[in-house]
């Protein structure tokens, strides 16, 4: 089986991340899992190409990223379960989606906050085709 884990750092994405890492028996081999993280585009400026390189912004993409996974990772790594990272731009939802189809995924793991209407996680779970599973 190929999970998605959508992580953001957040308690809510540590959750999800427990819960997986909890329930990864239930699965008759351990899953694949695709750790996503997602990141806002940098809004582009008149004439901030000449005071910020698009490798400036690729790195600042890529150190946000990883910050972001650390504890997912940790947790991962402890429970022996392989993953693969991805650091994508845009819009959290499209991409978590997006993501989750092109990467043949089996099921969207994703923290659910308390107050969640409007969320991230609620319009992942209304327009994916892949089925999602939340975590409060």
């Amino acid at each position: 089986m190929k999970i998605l884990l959508a992580v953001d750092g957040s308690k809510t994405s540590d959750a999800a991340v427990k819960c997986l890492v909890e329930h990864a028996g239930w699965y008759k081999e351990k899953p694949r899992i695709e750790l996503v993280t997602v990141h806002m585009p940098v809004p582009s400026l008149p004439g901030m190409g000449a005071a910020v390189s698009k490798s400036q912004i690729q790195r600042y993409y890529e150190e946000e990223g990883e910050a972001r996974m650390v504890s997912a990772k940790k947790a991962l790594d402890a429970a022996r379960i392989p993953y693969a990272t991805n650091i994508l731009v845009g819009q959290p939802a499209e991409q978590i989606v997006k993501h989750a189809k092109k990467a043949g995924c089996d099921l969207i793991y994703i923290g659910a906050p308390q107050a969640w209407i409007g969320s991230t996680t609620t319009r992942v779970a209304h327009t994916s085709e892949v089925p999602v599973l939340l975590v409060k």
